[in-house]
């Protein structure tokens, strides 16, 4: 559909011959606005869809009229209440008088569903078994609903305990998380968590040495030296691996946690390791660079 046509559709389509001073469109076209619903709108009768509250059988044809069935209705208005005007149909509303039942009242050509003696008679039975069966179940939750609720003041006193002992243990608790500096609030500790802790292996001591070892025997020269200078050979190796891994250990936060240059060369910086330091942030600092402008 075109916009036009749409437009046309909606009723907002003025032709060439309206004038103003013949009114609205409606009256243009000699038609109601509720089109075929006000075609007895001369008698003060609107048609509307009405929807059946209940199964009803139909007096005409025999046949059942399903609850949620729609259909035209002819609706009328009899009265007002100050301002509210009142409506009145033959078969399509109830008695407003008789709303307190719990059945609507079936009118004039038709019968409720229970007046008809074979459903009255297949189901009333059936219903009478239900009740016999859940009248214990209903009598035993009844009693036990009595019991537990009977002592007002037993439940209240038992709530409130619980209450106090609840608050008193979340106080505990964010008290322990304080003093450990954490700003969340610790739950107990339980068996699963001891064994999860339990499982965690953490690296040996030999490990440790081992790479110690490791690092001398690559820290030492391929030249023999003279026997007299073994122990300060010794000491002179052990110096720098420590250098050696004071340094990787400083590029290596550098890297990691963004930590400034001038504090990791004032840690670990001694006269020999100063040198071999800054080449080593100079290097680091050139690749960050060369990132960033990537």
């Amino acid at each position: 559909m075109s916009s036009l046509a749409a437009a046309r559709a909606d009723n907002f389509y003025y032709p060439p011959e309206w004038d103003p001073s013949q009114g609205g469109l409606n009256k243009f076209h000699g038609q109601h606005a509720l089109r075929e619903r006000a075609r007895k709108i001369d008698q003060g009768i609107l048609i509307i869809r009405f929807e059946m509250p209940f199964n009803i059988w139909c007096g005409g044809c025999n046949s059942m009229i399903a609850k949620g069935v729609r259909f035209n209705a002819e609706k009328k208005q009899v009265g007002n209440y100050y301002s509210t005007k009142w409506g009145s149909a033959e078969t399509e509303v109830y008695d407003v008088e008789d709303a307190e039942t719990l059945e609507l009242p079936a009118e004039e050509g038709k019968r409720g569903k229970l007046a008809d003696p074979f459903y009255r008679l297949e189901h009333q039975e059936e219903d009478l078994k239900k009740k016999k069966e859940a009248e214990p179940v209903l009598v035993r939750l009844q009693r036990v609903s009595d019991a537990r609720h009977s002592d007002d003041y037993a439940l209240n006193k038992a709530l409130r305990a619980k209450l106090r002992g609840q608050k008193k243990r979340v106080l505990e608790e964010e008290s322990a998380s304080r003093k450990m500096g954490l700003s969340i609030r610790l739950l107990p500790a339980s068996e699963e968590d001891g064994a999860s802790a339990a499982g965690v292996k953490f690296p040996s001591k030999f490990e440790r040495n081992r790479k110690d070892k490791r690092a001398l025997i690559k820290a030492a020269s391929i030249f023999p030296g003279s026997s007299g200078s073994s122990s300060s050979n010794k000491k002179r190796l052990e110096l720098e691996s420590k250098r050696r891994k004071i340094c990787a250990a400083a590029a290596s936060n550098l890297l990691t946690g963004g930590i400034q240059a001038v504090i990791m060369v004032t840690q670990c910086c001694e006269e020999e390791c100063f040198l071999q330091c800054t080449e080593i942030l100079a290097r680091v600092l050139v690749l960050m660079l060369q990132f960033t402008y990537v």
